[in-house]
């Protein structure tokens, strides 16, 4: 899916999981060291599981320590949108998808160097293509 397109959530709720649909589209996350990326150590492009688009290389992935795939940066500073999250009596920045408006996870401003972010993303909402 490129350029924006939409994808109807019936078709969405047929393509994904249970808890990829949970995740991706009702905002959802899942449990720390329970995500199929948190440890690997493949390289590739990280595609958004709901539409393909390209969002992280594993160029700039990092072991955080926190139990999901965590990204210095995003593959281009067009693959994915920031928005303000005040859900859970907290203060973060929400990760989307720019493409299809999917939740990804949250960025972070306690990562490593140059860039000092923590893209912090559900494994559930990316697939590796190596």
């Amino acid at each position: 899916m490129k350029g924006k397109e939409r994808i109807s959530e019936e078709k969405l709720k047929k393509k994904l999981s249970q808890e990829q649909f949970q995740i991706l589209r009702q905002k959802g996350t899942e449990l720390p060291f329970t995500g199929k990326y948190w440890n690997t150590k493949e390289k590739g492009i990280y595609n958004c599981a709901a539409c393909g688009a390209e969002l992280f290389s594993s160029d700039k992935k990092f072991d955080s320590g926190t139990g999901w795939p965590s990204f210095t940066e995003v593959k281009n500073s067009s693959s994915v949108k920031l928005h303000q999250d005040e859900s859970m009596g907290m203060q973060r920045i929400e990760v989307t998808c720019a493409n299809c408006g999917s939740h990804l996870g949250h960025v972070f401003d306690d990562g490593p160097g140059p860039t000092k972010k923590r893209y912090c993303i559900n494994s559930a909402c990316l697939n590796l293509k190596k």
